[in-house]
């Protein structure tokens, strides 16, 4: 199980779990050369939202949604929701995903 507080805390062994669970584990090349790194920096939350895609609503592409790119950047903190949403909203996000993982066993492993 791969969870955001992890990738936070343990980028590079995370990202390296990440690709071998896919079948495309980094060779010891590619380890060596610093891709893991490299892969890690261009994917980070900094970089991210820096693009100009994500720091502008006017992108024909968003025509239609109600979520705009730029607002799926915050902080990029973990425990930074705690700011967004009221006890009761996470509740009731927690008891959700409970329901929509239960069928397959994962809400247990993943909602304590």
């Amino acid at each position: 199980m791969l969870k955001y507080e992890d990738m936070k805390r343990e980028t590079l062994v995370q990202v390296k779990r990440l690709a071998e669970f896919l079948g495309q584990p980094f060779s010891l090349e590619e380890e060596n050369k610093g891709v893991v790194q490299e892969i890690v920096n261009l994917c980070s939350f900094n970089s991210l939202s820096n693009l100009q895609v994500n720091k502008t609503s006017d992108d024909p592409s968003n025509k239609g949604r109600p979520v705009k790119n730029p607002d799926f950047f915050r902080k990029g903190e973990v425990g930074d929701w705690r700011n967004h949403l009221t006890a009761e909203m996470a509740e009731s996000i927690d008891q959700i995903t409970k329901e929509k993982l239960f069928g397959g066993g994962l809400a247990s492993r993943l909602c304590p």
